[in-house]
């Protein structure tokens, strides 16, 4: 099996290095698309022959990305081990630099790590329908996800079988079940073992939806997700039947909220949430400034001032400063302490300037709080010399290798070089 197929699309001329091969191949595809976007008189079913070839193209592409990342990792591993870290630890950051070169997510990049170790050196046959354009990426996916808790011949032997099975022919999901259920009966044993362990994960997250909405996910228990929503059910149907106007939909929603937070009503909740926005979009109705949510984002003035309208005499305010940079935007450099008495209020304007973590493209949580000049090395404990980072962030900075520097006090831009010399810049979001 071979991905090098797909660079003799490039253009004739198109040079040898197969890296300056696929940098020419894009220019050329970005510029062929830009001259034909609505210029070209074919048919309709030539348009869809191109979509076919250009989702075969991705999927090869998919294939040929798989094959360098474990490449990479391979080399990275060995050359930690050389260095003389800790062979248990000789992986962090390779996920990292995975990540920032796809300019997604740490915890994305080791999911397709992973992904691209188990399909690369394991599954051969899963491999061939990638490159050769017949199972899309997502499927892939889906289905090496399916052997991962197995030993590596078991999940060879099934790769084999999923193959005989055609799953080009199926849906994402009846593939992914295909896979599901040949891993089940290859070892019961490693299926229950993998079971116990999804549920010591059991947790809840909140995504940001579209329109000023919010997904909140329980990953339960399967028995205990289906009691959730069949209690949730119940409430609704009795509800409706005694004449409540609102949709089920809407009462299920509504009594989620109210027996988590233990209040009578979902409107009552009474937990703090934090509203950032301009003096002037607070009095001023006429505004039109977003405020911004922490750990959420930007939602319209008018819902801002209609929520702290809302809460009445639960409202408490703190003062958050911020000045103008040099690049026109502005940046949160102080806040007052009389929202109520901390020591830790530098730790509290960091949060609120930074918001999420600060590793480039990465949107987790902030857990650590930072000295980017090291503390172990002078670095003062100051907001410029701050920033927030997720747990693995931090960890990973301490790697051979790495370094982080405050490039521009100003506007508090980042830069993240890794032990390949490629260098990243972060700056916290602009306030409102």
């Amino acid at each position: 099996m071979s991905a090098a197929p797909i660079l003799e699309l490039a253009p004739e001329d198109a040079p040898a290095d197969p890296t300056v091969r696929l940098q020419t191949f894009l220019e050329w595809s970005a510029a062929t698309v830009v001259e034909r976007v609505d210029h070209e008189a074919v048919s309709d079913a030539e348009r869809i022959d191109r979509i076919a070839v250009i989702e075969r193209l991705q999927a090869s592409l998919e294939a040929m990305k798989a094959i360098e990342i474990v490449a990479f990792a391979r080399s990275q591993a060995a050359r930690q081990v050389e260095l003389g870290t800790d062979p248990r630890q000789a992986e962090r950051g390779i996920a990292e630099q995975i990540a920032l070169a796809a300019r997604v997510s740490p915890a994305e990049g080791s999911r397709r790590l992973r992904t691209a170790r188990d399909l690369v050196m394991d599954l051969p046959h899963t491999l061939d329908l990638l490159a050769n354009g017949e199972i899309g990426a997502w499927k892939t996916r889906l289905m090496v996800e399916q052997f991962s808790h197995l030993d590596r011949p078991t999940r060879t032997d099934l790769d084999a079988e999923l193959a005989r099975r055609h799953p080009q022919t199926m849906g994402c999901g009846q593939a992914a079940a295909m896979a599901k259920r040949l891993a089940y009966e290859a070892d019961p044993e490693a299926a229950m073992a993998r079971c116990r362990k999804a549920r010591k994960d059991r947790r809840v997250t909140l995504r940001p939806a579209p329109d000023t909405m919010s997904l909140l996910s329980g990953l339960l228990p399967v028995e205990q997700g289906v009691a959730c929503l069949a209690a949730l059910q119940a409430e609704a149907t009795a509800r409706k039947a005694s004449g409540d106007q609102r949709s089920k939909n809407q009462i299920m929603a509504d009594a989620l909220v109210a027996r988590i937070t233990g209040r009578e009503t979902a409107e009552d909740a009474g937990f703090e949430v934090g509203i950032v926005l301009p003096l002037g979009a607070l009095i001023d109705p006429d505004d039109p400034t977003p405020a911004d949510i922490p750990g959420y984002g930007p939602i319209p003035a008018a819902l801002a001032r209609e929520l702290i309208e809302r809460a009445d005499a639960r409202v408490w305010w703190r003062r958050l400063f911020t000045r103008p940079t040099h690049g026109g935007g502005r940046l949160i450099v102080d806040l007052d302490e009389r929202r109520r008495r901390f020591t830790g209020w530098l730790a509290e304007l960091i949060r609120w300037r930074d918001v999420t973590c600060r590793d480039p493209f990465c949107d987790a949580p902030i857990r650590h709080l930072d000295h980017i000049h090291r503390h172990s090395e002078g670095g003062p404990t100051t907001g410029p010399n701050g920033r927030g980072v997720c747990e693995r962030g931090n960890y990973v900075r301490e790697m051979p290798g790495w370094t982080v520097t405050l490039l521009d006090p100003d506007s508090h831009t980042v830069i993240t070089t890794t032990p390949t010399g490629h260098s990243y810049v972060s700056r916290p979001p602009e306030p409102p």
